[in-house]
């Protein structure tokens, strides 16, 4: 093809050699404009004309490249001669050709100026690849630069979507917030992106300028493969940003293989292109292969992170659609390619990459998981040492100060544990072979984890030991194993300092593996119990994401058998479904469900399931009732089937029945839990008559018990029931003469249930039966209950007159014959030698159940005899006369010689007596209150409490004045008293029979304090999850009066006037210094459940009802007004009545949490800095009106009295003005003085904090070991504050000590490991030293004190600190190696003891 004729439609001789000169003069910087007559001659040719051109360049370039025929001639002759024999102007062409190349790039270019450019373009990169372009003055880099750029200026950003401008914005403006739209598209840095969006392409359009790209990347990489870039690193620089933007273009539809095509024309897609020319990059011919290699890997970096990254700015994180993770990927394989080329030349580049990929990783999840993928891929491919030595960066890593690098550790660990195992025999440095192993990646990274500062990373961290478990690695599980057994072999690690020969530079050595056997009773032992407990605290934590990975990882260790599953360990799991957190909750009732699928036939797993799952569904919070009703219903309702003696039970099926039997006998006590789920399933139609027949067929069997606890359930809400079979059973039971206690109750409830579907007669024959039954009274207390329940579900009908006339009937033929039993018994001489207890006790029982259901027929001798089980007056009884006073307790009755138990049951049926009979409360009530005082008899007091708070709620007018009787009781000797007293209290108080009166708050405050941590506990319990929420002003305002009622002070006009008697003075006070830390704990204790608006209040109040009172004299400053004041003044200073918005730091945890809400935590962080601008000007103004003057008031009066609160007014003072430590002058104007002693009081106490700071980090102790031997040890979870500079890596810190949170292990282990840690070293690097070369020769890393940016063009950085290097290797490269000097030791202080002074006094 002739090329002259091709190049005929550019119109070369039409063009002014002025225009020519005028853009040449322009360095091609910006367009001069074409004479359009020929510009829209050559567009006119288009595509053809240019394709035309395009195909005779490459001929006349391939035959160039061939060698010479026969004749020693070329078929074709050169470009350039060509050009020159037909007088062709090569600066024309060029002119011409980024005439079209910059009309492309402007905004707003059509179709065909977008074709058109790239067409020229494409010619321009072939003519600069034709032998002889730079002579003929061909290249400019300008126009080079612009050529590279054309392909994202002439592709539109959002070509997959069509742009609806219209239609967003009025569906933006229906939404007050719209959130930002997402981008699908990877960012490309183009200012036209916006003026591109008012462009329409169509498909055909689209094609024409893909197929227009893809021509003119082939083009590239054909002059990539014949002009060298060796001189030129900027513009291969530009290549290689160019060609990785390239990789987003379009998606590749086959698996890239990576290998070198035979032509060009193989690859089919762009990216296959791009990638083929990064490999050409990294050949020699384009300079010097390791330059090549950090930045193709530097690039590369940001697509494996997902980044969006230009010349310069911060990266931007890319949407991980489906398109950006393929990208990903190929780029990873891409790394995995060259690294299996270029072996050992590529290594120390893939360790770079993977160190940056590690440092630049940011917070969100979806990321950080990515991330670790793509490090556990690039590290398969690394050798033994290589990979030991990132293992070891690695750890070094897992301590940075920031939080995110320490969370993306831990995945790192986890993708890592997944890889097989290296072995040991793959690393030929001694120094690095435990770093290979699967246990150092457990123990030493991801379980170091567990006392991070940070709870995001504790959370991850346990969670992650929980995943352990799962893999199928032997030697992982092995090493959690080790973690929380006491049994076993334990890897010893020994660590000593060595010094270099040639450098005198300190490097890591490590001994082999030494394996040692150990017995149970070595430390192992209490290793394993403190990681156990350990744990156990991180369940209770006060983080809600700490403590479900806590609530897993144990699941998990559960499970697998790891720990046995103990009743404390498995209660600390069930315990946490009554969690706060519903997060929490749900966590913990999976976990239950998990570990009772792994371990269904323990009973003791069993219990944890029901304790935790069954009272889950009366919780507050619809969402757990909802997981609870489902779960119980999946295990106890689903799995029951029809009994049939040819088939056996199935796992699930015998877990029903196992936990059923449960829920009968030892878990009894969970049975109103479970009726309200029953109440719930009821709703929903649950119960089928195919149900019902299951359960009756299992009636019979062994599964009885469980059938018909859920019959019992179940009956009261279904029509349709099978009356016969129920009968039959209850038939067989009353002629059996052994029933099971439950079994009968059950069976009691279900015929009380079934009795208004059955007949007159049926009815009569099993009221007649039931009679039968109690006169026997052989049956058990809840037999007879459950009996007189049934009794009155059968006698009862529509007409009250009717049930009622049946149940006298009945009922008063009960009650009356127990009272002719206790009649024999109290009223005859002997009737007491031979008491049977039980019998008696039946008796009394009875006549009380049966007495609330007919009042008519007790009568006046009845209440006698139940009196004289608690006295002995038996001579009234015969004559019927009238009582002693009712003032009179009845203890104070002569004696009789009736056991307790008798006793306590008459209290009970005296108070089902009262229940019935209002003259009888008030007769019998004084008698109560003073048998709580006096009496000495533990269970008959307990039940006198039961029943006046039972009495409280029908007699509440009556009982109300009693109240302070029963409240004393909080401080009764015995401690189930106390409790029993509580819950009543709590009862009463929550359903408002009791109100808040008198000093029944300040009687409850004393139950926080009791010294059974129980008590203390269901007290906290009950004012904040019962009582505090229905009335959120209690706290506040009892808080000051607790001062006075406390310390027993009532010389004020306003607090601590209810009326006590002495008795109940002394119980409740706290008063004294041997009390002091309990009245602060009361205090701590309810200012932490202050709102600001409360602590803000109660402090302008403490000052006018306590402060001001003080100043004016109106109370005096006796020894008992000294203490009340000095508490005053203690209680002020406490940190808890401190506004919480100034103790807070702005924007909260935000700084520890993952970021996904962004944009939220930046709003709330917003909000409170404003909120704390407020509030400390509203707080500043109040202090100095109201505060200032009392203060300078009272300091006079405490000066003139000489009084020792001074001190404590002193310490107020200097507590509250560290807010205002440079105003002080300002506040105590009025007082020159005081203002000089408070600054002076202020320096002081910094002055003492900075040397506490500094003490902290000296070994002042032979067991304390400096900052560095700490770092050293691997176990350390010391902080590391690496140095982030844009693109460094990490580098490993000065530890600080301060800072650390060692183990409960290390601390111990750490006084028996004193000779290994004063040998071990430091791992700190030293000073970077730059090897050969200027600026342009360096890497990656900068040293702290050096101010230049050393980067791979921005700060990419190798760490080699644990091996030499020649000059002569990798001179480019900047090492970090280590450096004695660099982490000097303690400070040495120049302090000498007084028992050294007083020595050297001595001498002289």
């Amino acid at each position: 093809m002739d090329l002259i004729a091709t190049l005929q439609f550019l119109n070369l001789n039409q063009v002014p050699q002025d225009w020519v000169d005028a853009v040449w003069d322009l360095e091609f910087m910006e367009r001069k404009p074409l004479d359009h007559i020929i510009e829209d001659e050559v567009c006119a040719g288009g595509e053809k004309s240019f394709r035309s051109l395009i195909h005779c360049l490459l001929e006349h370039a391939a035959d160039q490249q061939q060698p010479a025929d026969r004749d020693g001639a070329s078929q074709l002759q050169g470009v350039w001669v060509i050009f020159g024999e037909n007088k062709v102007s090569v600066k024309t062409l060029v002119a011409v050709l980024s005439s079209f190349v910059l009309a492309a790039k402007t905004k707003g270019a059509n179709v065909q100026q977008r074709f058109c450019g790239l067409y020229a373009a494409s010619v321009y990169l072939l003519l600069l690849g034709i032998p002889g372009s730079i002579a003929n003055k061909v290249f400019h880099e300008v126009l080079l630069d612009t050529c590279l750029d054309l392909t994202f200026h002439c592709w539109p950003q959002d070509s997959g979507r069509k742009r609806k401008k219209d239609g967003l914005k009025s569906s933006q403006a229906d939404s007050k917030r719209s959130k930002p739209q997402r981008r699908d598209a990877p960012e490309m840095e183009m200012e036209e992106e916006e003026e591109e969006d008012e462009l329409h392409f169509s498909g055909q359009e689209l094609t024409k300028i893909r197929d227009a790209i893809a021509v003119l990347v082939q083009s590239l990489l054909r002059l990539l493969q014949t002009f060298s870039l060796k001189d030129r690193p900027q513009m291969a620089s530009n290549c290689t940003q160019i060609l990785t933007k390239l990789l987003y273009l379009e998606p590749v539809l086959r698996e890239l293989t990576f290998a070198v095509p035979r032509d060009l024309g193989e690859l089919q897609s762009v990216p296959e292109m791009a990638f083929h020319g990064l490999k050409l990059l990294c050949s020699p011919r384009h300079g010097e292969q390791k330059e090549s290699l950090r930045r193709v890997f530097h690039r590369l970096l940001y697509v494996i992170l997902m980044m969006s990254k230009g010349h310069s700015g911060k990266p931007s994180l890319l949407v991980p659609n489906q398109a950006v993770l393929t990208t990903r990927d190929q780029a990873i394989h891409f790394v995995c390619h060259l690294v299996d080329e270029l072996k050992e030349l590529a290594s120390p580049f893939l360790q770079i990459l993977l160190q940056h990929i590690c440092f630049q990783m940011v917070e969100k999840s979806e990321y950080r998981n990515h991330g670790a993928q793509a490090v556990g891929m690039l590290t398969s491919q690394m050798a033994g040492v290589d990979y030991a030595r990132f293992i070891k960066w690695l750890f070094i890593f897992s301590g940075h100060s920031k939080m995110v690098h320490r969370l993306f550790s831990v995945d790192v660990v986890m993708v890592l544990l997944t890889q097989p195992e290296r072995s040991s025999e793959e690393c030929q440095d001694l120094d690095l072979t435990r770093f290979m192993s699967h246990k150092f990646l457990i123990q030493d990274l991801l379980f170091a984890r567990r006392m991070d500062e940070s709870p995001t990373v504790q959370g991850h961290a346990l969670s992650c030991l929980a995943q352990c478990l799962e893999l199928p690695s032997l030697n992982v599980t092995r090493a959690v194993h080790t973690l929380f057994s006491a049994t076993g072999t334990q890897t010893v690690l020994e660590e000593e300092l060595t010094t270099g020969s040639s450098s005198s530079q300190k490097t890591y050595q490590t001994l082999p593996f030494r394996t040692v056997e150990l017995s149970s009773a070595d430390s192992s032992s209490c290793d394993a119990k403190e990681n156990l407990a350990l744990l156990l605290r991180r369940v209770r934590d006060s983080k809600t994401n700490v403590r479900k990975a806590a609530l897993q990882a144990l699941v998990g260790l559960l499970k697998h058998g790891v720990i046995p599953t103990t009743r404390e360990n498995l209660e600390t799991l069930a315990e946490r479904s009554r969690d706060p957190a519903v997060s929490v909750k749900k966590k913990a009732l999976q976990c239950l469900g998990e570990l009772l699928t792994a371990k269904p036939g323990c009973m003791e797993v069993q219990k944890a399931w029901l304790l935790g799952v069954v009272p889950a569904v009366v919780d507050s919070e619809n969402s757990v009732q909802d997981k609870a009703l489902e779960v119980l219903d999946q295990v106890l309702l689903s799995q029951v089937k029809p009994h049939s003696e040819r088939r056996h039970l199935d796992n699930s099926e015998r877990l029903t029945w196992d936990l059923l039997d449960l829920l009968c006998n030892e878990c009894r006590n969970l049975s109103r839990y479970f009726s309200r789920a029953f109440t719930i399933w009821s709703k929903q139609n649950k119960f089928t008559p195919g149900f019902i027949s299951n359960l009756i067929s299992h009636t019979e069997t062994e599964h009885a018990a469980g059938a018909w606890l859920l019959l019992s359930k179940v009956v009261p809400s279904v029509s349709t029931i099978p009356c016969s079979k129920i009968l039959e059973a209850w038939d067989s039971m009353v002629r059996s003469h052994d029933v099971d206690v439950t079994n009968c109750c059950h069976i009691l409830s279900v015929v009380g249930d079934i009795a208004a579907h059955l007949n007159e007669d049926t009815k009569a024959r099993i009221a007649a039966d039931l009679m039968s039954w109690l006169k026997t009274f052989s049956l058990s207390l809840e037999v007879i209950s459950a009996a007189m329940q049934t009794l009155y579900q059968l006698g009862c009908s529509e007409d009250i007159k009717l049930t009622q006339a049946f149940l006298n009937q009945h009922c008063g033929e009960l009650v009356s014959i127990c009272e002719t039993h206790l009649a024999s018994v109290l009223l005859s001489e002997n009737g007491t030698q031979n008491l049977n207890e039980d019998l008696m006790i039946k008796h009394l029982h009875t006549l009380g159940v049966a007495s609330l259901h007919c009042p008519a027929k007790v009568g006046k001798r009845t209440v006698l005899l139940v009196e004289s089980v608690l006295t002995s007056h038996s001579e009234k009884l015969a004559a019927c006369q009238e009582e002693l006073p009712a003032s009179l307790p009845l203890s104070q009755f002569r004696e009789n010689s009736l056991p307790t138990r008798i006793k306590a049951h008459g209290v009970i049926t005296l108070g089902k007596l009262c229940l019935q009979h209002e003259e009888l409360v008030q007769k019998y009530l004084p008698v109560f209150a003073r048998e709580l005082e006096v009496g000495t008899e533990v269970a008959v007091r307990n039940n006198i409490v039961v029943i006046m708070c039972d009495l409280c709620v029908r007699y509440t007018n009556i009982v109300d004045h009693y109240i302070p009787n029963i409240s004393a009781c909080l401080r009764d000797d015995e401690a189930v008293i106390r409790e029993q007293t509580l819950i009543m209290l709590t009862n009463l108080l929550q359903e408002e029979f009791v109100k808040w009166k008198g000093s029944l708050f300040f009687r409850f405050m004393m139950a926080l304090v009791d010294p059974v941590p129980a008590i203390a506990s269901l007290c906290e319990y009950c004012l904040l999850h019962r009582l505090l929420k229905k009335n959120p002003e209690m706290f506040s305002q009892h808080f000051i009066e607790c001062i006075f009622q406390f310390n027993s002070y009532n010389k004020h006009t306003s607090y601590n006037k209810f009326p006590q008697s002495e008795r109940e003075k002394v119980l409740f006070s706290l008063k004294g210094a041997q009390h002091r830390e309990k009245r602060f704990r009361i205090y701590r204790f309810l200012l932490e459940h202050f709102t600001d608006a409360q602590r803000f209040n109660t402090t302008i109040k403490i000052n006018q009802t306590v402060l001001a009172c003080f100043a004016d004299e109106e109370l005096p400053l006796d020894a008992d007004g000294a203490e009340i004041l000095s508490e005053t003044f203690n209680v002020l200073s406490l940190k808890e009545l401190k506004l919480q918005s100034f103790s807070a730091p702005a924007g909260g945890a935000g700084s520890e949490e993952p970021e996904e809400e962004n944009m939220a935590t930046m709003t709330k962080a917003v909000l409170q800095v404003v909120q704390k601008k407020v509030v400390s000007q509203v707080q500043k103004k109040a202090f100095i009106e109201n505060t200032v003057p009392l203060i300078i008031s009272l300091k006079n009066l405490l000066e003139q009295k000489r009084s020792p609160v001074l001190k404590d007014l002193m310490g107020y003072l200097k507590v509250t003005m560290q807010d205002y430590r440079n105003e002080v002058k300002e506040f105590f104007a009025g007082d020159e003085q005081l203002a000089a002693e408070v600054e002076f009081a202020l320096k002081t106490a910094e002055k003492e904090r900075e040397m506490e700071e500094q003490m902290e980090n000296c070994s002042l102790t032979p067991g304390a070991q400096t900052a560095t031997a700490k770092s050293s040890d691997p176990r350390s979870p010391a902080k590391r504050a690496l140095l982030p500079f844009n693109f460094a890596t990490p580098q490993p810190p000065r530890p600080s000590t301060a800072s650390s949170r060692l183990t409960l292990t290390d601390r111990r282990a750490g006084s028996s490991r004193q000779e290994e840690q004063s040998q071990s070293k430091s791992l700190t690097l030293r000073r970077t030293a730059i090897i050969k070369g200027g600026v342009g020769n360096r890497a990656f890393s900068t040293p702290k004190s050096f101010s230049a940016s050393l980067t791979f063009n921005e700060g990419l950085s190798a760490i080699f600190s644990d091996q030499g290097t020649s000059s002569s290797e990798e001179s480019s490269i900047l090492h970090v190696r280590p450096n004695e000097q660099t982490a000097p030791g303690p400070r040495r202080w120049n302090v000498q003891s007084p028992l050294q002074q007083r020595k050297t006094s001595s001498r002289v």
